[in-house]
């Protein structure tokens, strides 16, 4: 049960109406779930968070939309470890990118739409932020509210961990099978308090929240069209079946399976080699003319994996050697 005292303190934080009507606020726990400062500019975290999902939901706290601000700042106080600075700068390097890699996964940068029901007779422009749609059914009670506006990250990233939907997304799967049977089997589990009304509400705005955020939207003449399903629908026309024939989270799919071929790989695994390659300058440029001739009889560049420690030690080179280029601005 809670405190009287603490009870007091949720209910103002959830009628907060302006940014005038909190300046600071110092939370322990309850930053990390079922908490939204939609005026918050900064988070400020001390000490060193052993979760990245924990990072992600306490950035997710400053980068909520709001008229009061332009900038969002995240701030991360760790203590220095008693380990040679190159070991802390790789290891904080490595945690930044985790943390850009699930922002963006995660959409916890993209923009923000508000979604409403388009009744029969209602031809009118939707406002700005807004979208229409036929048939969609919008969070009717206090629960459904909740979820959609506080959990909504943290739920989507819950729903793309599960097992059955990474199956899923590699296009063995119906996209209705995904939007009607797996997700809300999901969000059962996550909220087993629901009503079967309650989590249909949730299941449509998670769907249409994943399925608008990653499409195309746009503008010709005085008319907005998406693309969905790789054809182009005017914005007016959308409804809630024609966003469930299609897999919401096929764009992100596609950039994972597509996007990251084996060149991108090369690049991604030189990048993380830079970190860990020992070889010197001098003994780089020693070797480069055994590099230019290894190429021409070989027909390919050294092998970084190669089983043959000469040709890896090539490989380190030629990485060092690109590294230096690029730092110095030196032209092909």
């Amino acid at each position: 049960m809670i405190p009287a005292i603490e009870k007091k303190i949720v209910n103002y934080l959830k009628n907060i109406k302006s940014a005038d009507d909190m300046d600071l606020i110092i939370a322990l726990g309850m930053a990390k779930e079922g908490f939204d400062w939609p005026y918050c500019e900064h988070a400020l975290t001390v000490g060193y968070r052993g979760s990245l999902t924990e990072i992600i939901q306490i950035i997710g706290r400053c980068t909520r939309d709001s008229a009061n601000k332009t900038h969002a700042q995240f701030t991360n106080l760790i203590a220095q470890p008693d380990a040679e600075d190159s070991e802390v700068t790789i290891a904080v390097n490595n945690m930044l990118k985790a943390i850009t890699c699930s922002l963006l996964m995660e959409q916890v940068l993209a923009p923000n739409f508000k979604f409403k029901t388009r009744l029969p007779d209602d031809n009118t422009e939707a406002p700005k932020g807004v979208v229409k749609i036929k048939g969609f059914k919008q969070p009717s009670t206090v629960k459904v509210k909740s979820i959609v506006e506080t959990d909504l990250n943290d739920l989507k990233a819950k729903i793309l961990q599960d097992d059955n939907i990474a199956k899923a997304l590699t296009g063995s799967v119906d996209p209705e099978v995904i939007n009607k049977v797996l997700i809300p089997k999901i969000i059962q589990t996550t909220y087993p308090d629901l009503s079967d009304e309650e989590i249909e509400e949730v299941r449509q705005y998670v769907v249409v929240d994943s399925a608008i955020k990653t499409c195309d939207i746009e503008q010709s003449g005085d008319k907005q069209f998406v693309k969905m399903a790789n054809k182009f629908v005017n914005i007016n026309d959308l409804n809630i079946d024609l966003i469930d024939s299609i897999n919401p989270f096929q764009k992100a799919f596609e950039i994972l399976s597509k996007s990251l071929d084996k060149k991108t790989f090369k690049v991604i695994q030189n990048c993380i080699e830079e970190t860990r390659i020992h070889v010197t300058e001098e003994e780089a440029i020693i070797l480069w003319p055994k590099i230019v001739k290894f190429v021409k009889e070989v027909g390919n560049q050294p092998n970084i994996s190669s089983f043959d420690p000469q040709e890896r030690r090539m490989a380190e080179a030629l990485i060092l050697l690109r590294k230096l280029k690029r730092e110095r601005g030196v032209g092909n």
